[in-house]
């Protein structure tokens, strides 16, 4: 999980690969794990918070 203030330090370039690569991480654990037993519900979680705090990030940047 990475926190805020490393977010706020990567580039918009950097943040955009991470929203990327943490939605395919996110898509890849919804489809791949669909018939074994269980799955990391906290994991998935903590991948949306990301994504959230980058487009935050994205937002305030694009705003100010």
């Amino acid at each position: 999980m990475a926190s805020m203030t490393d977010i706020q330090k990567k580039n918009d370039k950097e943040l955009f690969s991470l929203v990327d690569e943490t939605r395919e991480a996110i898509r890849r654990e919804r489809f791949v794990v669909a018939g074994s037993k269980g799955r990391d519900v906290k994991k998935v979680r903590e991948n949306r918070k990301d994504i959230a705090r980058a487009l935050t990030a994205m937002s305030a940047r694009r705003n100010a």
